[in-house]
């Protein structure tokens, strides 16, 4: 492979259908793990967002320190990312007392305001252009806040009278009219792209708050610390399984 190929290389996966499924179940994993920390070990949200922030510091730097794409290593980064966006969401949205839409406007900023800066200083938010450190650095930033503000979303529509199916419904349908643009229409591919990520943490939310919460809430009640084992099983199993390459610049026009 010649410089210019390795250059062209990103260091996170190509964008497909194996991509989406793993990522669904990555943020479901994510709202069981967070919940099992804060909740069942009774750790709270703050200490659970500070260790699951360290952990997803720790493996930023691995992923930037990398000189190419590595499966698990990425994968862990994007756990790592919804576990802590299930605690500090909780902690926004609860414990600093500003409820559901406030902590979601609030998140909704940081990541448009992630996007905007990212744009300027790089020119791109394409996922194709992520293989170097500062590119790296805004992907991994943005990913954090949507990841929280998915959370925040699938808790306040879950709290409504929808329930946590009838959420998950919802944000189900929302991807399935976001696939449906992607292949019939003449919108933006990269704004295609950071809304399905974002709907997709929602949707992995209200599933794993379905497994686990009580049946007089609208839950399975199943354990949380079950429920994780057997979601990271899964995530691990079709790592192992589906096709993992790097995506490149020659898949910026499926991203762009």
């Amino acid at each position: 492979m010649d410089t210019f190929e390795r250059e062209a290389l990103s260091k996170v996966p190509a964008i497909t259908l194996g991509f989406w499924i793993i990522k669904i179940l990555a943020t479901t994993f994510g709202e069981t793990a967070g919940d099992t920390v804060s909740m069942t070990l009774n750790l709270g949200y703050l200490v659970g967002t500070a260790i699951f922030a360290s952990l997803l510091v720790a493996l930023v730097w691995l992923q930037i320190r990398a000189r190419a794409f590595h499966p698990l290593v990425y994968w862990s980064t994007i756990i790592a990312s919804t576990t802590a966006g299930t605690t500090l969401a909780d902690f926004a949205t609860r414990s600093l007392g500003i409820g559901y839409p406030g902590g979601s406007l609030l998140l909704l900023g940081l990541v448009l305001a992630s996007l905007f800066v990212w744009y300027r200083r790089l020119g791109t938010v394409s996922v194709a252009t992520v293989h170097e450190p500062r590119a790296e650095i805004f992907y991994w930033l943005t990913i954090t806040f949507s990841q929280t503000l998915g959370t925040a979303l699938g808790d306040w529509l879950a709290d409504g009278p929808l329930g946590y199916l009838g959420a998950a419904g919802v944000f189900g349908a929302a991807l399935a009219v976001l696939a449906l643009l992607y292949f019939k229409s003449s919108v933006s591919h990269i704004a295609l792209f950071w809304a399905a990520f974002i709907l997709t943490r929602p949707l992995g939310a209200t599933v794993g708050d379905f497994l686990d919460k009580p049946v007089a809430q609208g839950g399975l009640e199943f354990s949380r610390p079950l429920a994780s084992t057997v979601l990271i099983i899964a995530i691990i199993a079709l790592i192992i399984i589906l096709p993992q390459r790097a995506g490149s610049a020659a898949q910026k026009s499926a991203v762009a």
